[in-house]
């Protein structure tokens, strides 16, 4: 794994150094890396290492879709073709069905499966009603007649495929 650079701006060198002398003074033994990684890191001002990584500005990385194409192979016309492997990509293919659910109104198990079939072409409804469910993405009554799209800002990876697989409500 490569090594990433991570700077910090000290505006008081002399109390960072203090601070780190009297760190140093406690020990009896040289500190272990990240011991001195901690060390440096509360000396400038945090509470761990980490909450130093978590502070710098986020670096731009290149978007990877690879995640949205594998899901998009399971779809041809905005129709889903088959049931992928991975549960991940399960997860995100549901989406694309809580897109097509009505929000913010009760819906009968008969409408939910109207929407699913309509939605899919390998033939299986249940299995896509149970997984949406599963999913925390729909819920439903106990006795299994009311069905309810719980309202959730999509992950970005989710709102791309939604985009790209544009399927008539």
């Amino acid at each position: 794994m490569p090594r990433e650079a991570i700077s910090i701006t000290i505006n008081d060198l002399s109390g960072f150094t203090k601070s780190l002398r009297q760190a140093l003074e406690k020990r009896d033994t040289a500190p272990s890396h990240a011991t001195m990684l901690t060390m440096v890191a509360k000396a400038a001002g945090y509470d761990n290492y980490q909450h130093l990584k978590a502070a710098r500005p986020a670096t731009a990385k290149p978007a990877t879709n690879k995640r949205r194409d594998r899901a998009l192979r399971v779809f041809r016309d905005g129709i889903m073709t088959r049931w992928p492997k991975q549960t991940n990509i399960q997860g995100l293919c549901l989406w694309a069905f809580w897109a097509a659910l009505p929000a913010r109104s009760d819906m009968s198990e008969a409408q939910v499966n109207a929407i699913l079939k309509a939605g899919h072409s390998f033939g299986d409804h249940a299995l896509l009603r149970r997984s949406l469910i599963d999913h925390r993405l729909v819920k439903r009554t106990t006795d299994g007649k009311t069905y309810r799209r719980i309202e959730q800002a999509p992950p970005p990876d989710a709102i791309a495929l939604i985009g790209a697989v544009q399927r008539p409500s």
